[in-house]
């Protein structure tokens, strides 16, 4: 077994406190010390992976132990972080926020003790001076197993302010480890589903990511920071590898990317790829055919409501993503990619693969389910469980087909979802490691579909 990655876990008592901003800024200023940065993310969001690829030059990763169950996070925190000099973990929520009725399950904290990580708490402390200190306290001693190894102070005001913050948090007995100034150019936009990802403003995101590193860098102790990622615990588990198949010959798979899809796990294209899959990812904006070859068809999630004009406008692809849908290839469209296969989306034109259609509405939709597959499907044999999230703000009519691709057990009972011929569509986001046959599956019926 390879030795344990240096790792440090950035968490808050609360969203909006800068985990994000701290977490990226931590791993820009490494990276640019010439370390070889891992980065990760508790939970099922998509989103902020791709700012710490930027900040990281290497995939970002997700850590959710709703999704993949307590069991895989140290083997997927090993096989992310293998070869590198320090492993960075961004939280979710608050520190000891998880999966609603859960206790701690999903929580930061639980992925902190399983990966035995040092935790480094991001307090916002622009409305408080001694108060920091009972606050601090209380995290520090709520549950003995976390390790809260340091505090960030973000958005203080002055060096007054900064004076008393200091003074109150000497009697905490935790350490300030880095203060941070207010600073409106590393904000990042925001809109119906969180911040607008890297992909969809690149070079406004990689100044974003550089301003994250310069700040954290000139606030921070990057040399303390480093020592207590190195005395963290040994981590004593297995490498998750994903199982490799040896079929005759490669199955081309088309893999949607681009602005209008970018939410996809980086395991699930190693897992296609060790099932026997060439992966070929392709723009729906831009690309007016699948790639040469194409035997099925992942399409991941997204914001298809952003882009509905331009993935309406270009007919040619809509035309060939019905005719491999017609044809019984095997297609697996999770949330956008489901919106993408109805009839239309906010009154445009989409692919028309399910007599269904779909529209924006002002409800946020958000959770995790519990799961089972219906029927048979590309993706699932009958009665399979799976954990999944939902995440989005639209409405798809009707909800389901006449063969559902889930029925949900949680949080309540409802059939949800298409299966038709080849097609899966659903608007949950399952992760594959958890399931592994999965990816197999689906490309055993690219082979013989």
């Amino acid at each position: 077994m390879s030795p344990s990655v240096p790792r440090l876990v950035v968490a808050a008592p609360s969203s909006g406190s800068g985990k994000t901003t701290v977490a990226t800024g931590l791993m820009a200023a490494f990276a640019a010390r010439g370390l070889a940065v891992s980065p990760h993310k508790v939970g099922p969001d998509y989103i902020d992976p791709g700012y710490h690829a930027l900040a990281t030059g290497r995939v970002g990763r997700n850590l959710d132990a709703y999704l993949c169950g307590p069991e895989l996070i140290g083997p997927l925190f090993r096989h992310g972080a293998r070869g590198c000099d320090l492993a960075v973990v961004e939280g979710v929520m608050g520190l000891f926020d998880g999966a609603a009725g859960e206790g701690e399950l999903a929580s930061t904290a639980q992925v902190a003790k399983l990966l035995r990580a040092p935790v480094v708490l991001v307090v916002d402390a622009s409305s408080q001076s001694r108060s920091v200190a009972a606050l601090v306290h209380g995290f520090a001693s709520w549950d003995p197993e976390v390790r809260i190894g340091g505090v960030i102070l973000n958005k203080v005001a002055s060096d007054r302010h900064e004076e008393l913050l200091r003074e109150a948090l000497d009697s905490a007995g935790v350490p300030v480890l880095g203060v941070l100034r207010r600073a409106a150019r590393v904000d990042t936009p925001s809109r119906h589903l969180g911040l607008v990802p890297a992909a969809e403003r690149h070079a406004d995101a990689v100044q974003a990511v550089a301003a994250m590193g310069e700040q954290v860098a000139a606030g921070c102790d990057l040399d303390a920071l480093l020592a207590l990622a190195r005395g963290a615990g040994d981590l004593a588990c297995d490498t998750w590898e994903p199982p490799v198949a040896a079929p005759d010959g490669r199955t081309v798979v088309a893999m949607a990317a681009g602005p209008a899809f970018t939410f996809s796990y980086a395991e699930h294209a190693e897992l296609l790829t060790a099932a026997g899959a060439d992966v070929v990812p392709f723009d729906p904006l831009r690309d007016a055919c699948l790639p040469d070859g194409t035997a099925g068809l992942v399409i991941g999630g997204g914001f298809p409501e952003v882009y509905a004009a331009e993935l309406s406008a270009n007919e040619p692809l809509r035309k060939a993503v019905a005719d491999l849908a017609a044809s019984g290839a095997p297609v697996a469209a999770e949330c956008a990619g489901l919106l993408y296969l109805c009839r239309e989306l906010d009154g445009l034109p989409m692919c028309g693969v399910l007599d269904a259609t779909a529209r924006m509405t002002e409800r946020l939709t958000l959770g995790y389910r519990d799961a089972v597959a219906v029927g048979d499907s590309a993706l699932a044999a009958a009665g399979t469980r799976t954990r999944a999230h939902e995440f989005h703000r639209t409405v798809v009519e009707p909800g389901a087909g006449a063969a559902p691709a889930w029925g949900v057990r949680t949080p309540a009972r409802r059939l949800e979802g298409f299966v038709q011929g080849g097609v899966h569509a659903s608007y949950l986001h399952t992760h594959w490691a958890a399931v592994p046959g999965t990816a197999r599956r689906f490309v055993e019926r690219c082979r013989t579909s």
